[in-house]
């Protein structure tokens, strides 16, 4: 049985602390949910890890509803949830509605995740009110990365202090069922979270929060251009793996791969009637 919403939010009910990773691809959100993680987000973070694109902007429908689909046939337990990506819930109220309901009946995703506070709350009602589930994301918000000036810590001035803490009530109001709090700083999370009556999900905002999200990438050393200060490395699988390739590349050049146990036999008499016949 798949992860539901209601079990997410007893979670938090429970003080049980609720794990959550990207994934991108079948192989690793089927290692992901074999291991137990019970959200699994199709972040929009893709654009950068899996596409080579300098931000999350560039990053279209199309792109994410593909990622998607291979996710959700890797993830039979893990409740997957689609980032919807810039420019595709901000026109217009029938837009967001249309694009969101693209996840769940193409994608196949159980919930959609919207960056802002305030501003996308309506649309945040409107889709919830047609049953689709909503994830909100506050802080550092990465579609708005030229608007907010670069990568920076949001939440540190009282002005924006204050903001946080009215976009999680009015995002909650709208019927979010958990909140991303992105590089807010700790003290803030903590007060967020205590009032909010459901989950918060941290990425650099300290440990106070109802669960922890990462970009798996980063967990498991893949993605060396950036590394972000919240993230921490589990293992080096880029060193990992290039020594791997090394090694493949030196036992071809000297013929030491294939071996006869990498390779396939067959009848010596059809091979000499073969040569015979040539």
């Amino acid at each position: 049985m798949r992860v539901t919403i209601s079990e997410i939010k007893e979670m938090k009910q429970r003080q049980e602390k609720i794990p959550m990773l990207t994934a991108y691809d079948y192989i690793t959100a089927k290692m992901l949910d074999e291991a137990g993680v019970p959200l699994i987000l199709v972040g929009d973070s893709l654009g950068m890890v899996m596409l080579g694109y300098e931000s999350t902007i560039p990053v279209t429908m199309e792109e994410m509803l593909h990622h998607t689909k291979a996710v959700v046939r890797g993830a039979k337990k893990a409740l997957v949830i689609g980032d919807m990506p810039f420019m595709t819930y901000h026109v217009s109220i029938s837009e967001a509605l249309h694009n969101a309901g693209r996840f769940i009946q193409e994608g196949g995703a159980q919930a959609v995740k919207l960056e802002g506070g305030e501003v996308v709350a309506e649309s945040v009602k409107r889709i919830v009110d047609c049953g689709i589930p909503v994830m909100g994301h506050i802080g550092f918000t990465p579609q708005s990365i030229h608007q907010l000036g670069g990568f920076k810590v949001q939440g540190k001035t009282p002005e924006v202090a204050k903001r946080l803490l009215k976009d999680a009530q009015v995002l909650e109001e709208a019927g979010v069922f958990a909140i991303v709090l992105e590089c807010v700083p700790a003290p803030l999370s903590k007060l967020i979270t205590q009032r909010a009556g459901i989950p918060t999900i941290g990425i650099g905002a300290g440990p106070d929060c109802d669960g922890q999200v990462q970009v798996i990438s980063d967990i498991l050393g893949l993605y060396t251009d950036f590394v972000p200060k919240h993230a921490k490395r589990y293992a080096k699988l880029a060193e990992e793996i290039k020594v791997a390739v090394s090694d493949y590349v030196a036992e071809v050049k000297s013929v030491s791969f294939p071996t006869v146990e990498q390779s396939y036999t067959m009848d010596e008499s059809i091979l000499k009637q073969l040569m015979a016949d040539s």
